[in-house]
């Protein structure tokens, strides 16, 4: 055989293997708590998300301060007043696997039972009023999940954008993020949850940390939140709006620019997220908190003496999230 044509022959069957195959991200991820400044002669409490392993990731090596730790939901730990050093770290090593669904089709509309309480309204994830009226003008053609699911991405992805000068991942008020149709990847996600909720597909938003790209990287400011819908017969299936419009600001990219990227993120996200929650708002933690129910739970939660910290300042909450590659 000609060598030229072996090679191209060669060159082509990896590239389709390598494009069908899910990529791996893996690394050890380390959280640092110090409370040892903003709770100084004062009683203090931190919760911190444990990721758990599913088909997606794998997680492993999970300790705080190299010792194991149990099976609760959170980390937690609780300093008294006369402890002048308050500082945790916690470690877990991750390998998180890309999610990428092809070629989706309607595989029937039966809503498992256990499925339905993504469907129901919160004070978080309003379905009614404007909301509603919104949604369903934006999926008036379709009459499937499947077509709904889209419809109501395409609809958040050409209707917001992202706006830079909000807080953290912002905080979710799907109400204020319609008025204003901008926000971060809370609010985003948020508003695609509660539109997708009004016109009867079930949803949730996934709470999550990014992965580093490069070998050694401080991702303190890595946390971020996408959404998932439930399709009859395929199973939760990833939605990224948020990031679509994140490209779009950092790039200087227009709609028509991002043709493959808008596809991508209906039904696919990357290999460079762990996820730490799925679903959950207006949440009372295990040991209880003593302030009020938590808007969403992501970033590390502390209080010094029964008062929350606000985890959007670091100057009064100092924690960092670094990423080393295995």
């Amino acid at each position: 055989m000609n060598k030229i044509l072996l090679a191209i022959i060669l060159l082509t069957t990896f590239s389709c293997v390598e494009k069908n195959e899910p990529k791996i991200r893996s690394g050890r991820v380390s959280i640092n708590i110090d409370l040892s400044e903003s709770s100084k002669n004062k009683n203090a409490e931190v919760w911190i998300l444990k990721p758990v392993s599913s088909d997606n990731q794998k997680i492993s090596s999970v300790a705080i301060n190299g010792a194991p730790v149990g099976q609760s939901e959170y980390i937690h730990a609780e300093w008294d007043k006369n402890n002048n050093s308050k500082k945790l770290t916690f470690n877990f090593d991750v390998e998180s696997r890309e999610i990428r669904f092809t070629n989706l089709k309607s595989k029937g509309e039966v809503i498992p039972e256990d499925i339905k309480p993504f469907l129901a309204p919160s004070k978080f994830i309003p379905t009614d009023g404007k909301i509603k009226e919104i949604a369903e003008q934006a999926a008036k053609n379709e009459n499937t999940i499947l077509g709904k699911a889209r419809a109501i991405y395409d609809w958040v992805v050409m209707n917001t954008k992202r706006d830079p000068d909000v807080r953290g991942c912002g905080v979710g008020i799907v109400e204020q993020t319609i008025t204003k149709l901008s926000g971060k990847c809370a609010d985003l996600s948020s508003v695609y949850v509660s539109m997708a909720r009004a016109v009867g597909v079930p949803s949730r938003e996934v709470f999550g940390l990014r992965l580093g790209k490069k070998n050694d990287q401080d991702m303190t400011g890595g946390y971020h939140c996408w959404a998932e819908f439930f399709l009859p017969g395929t199973g939760w299936v990833p939605v990224d709006p948020s990031d679509v419009r994140k490209y779009m600001l950092t790039e200087k990219k227009e709609l028509s620019e991002v043709k493959e990227l808008r596809e991508y993120y209906f039904g696919s996200v990357d290999q460079y997220r762990v996820a730490l929650k799925h679903g959950g708002r207006g949440i009372v933690l295990a040991p209880p908190q003593k302030d009020q129910p938590i808007n969403y739970l992501m970033y590390p939660y502390a209080e010094v003496d029964g008062k929350a910290l606000d985890y959007f300042e670091p100057g009064s909450f100092k924690f960092s999230v670094h990423f080393n590659e295995i």
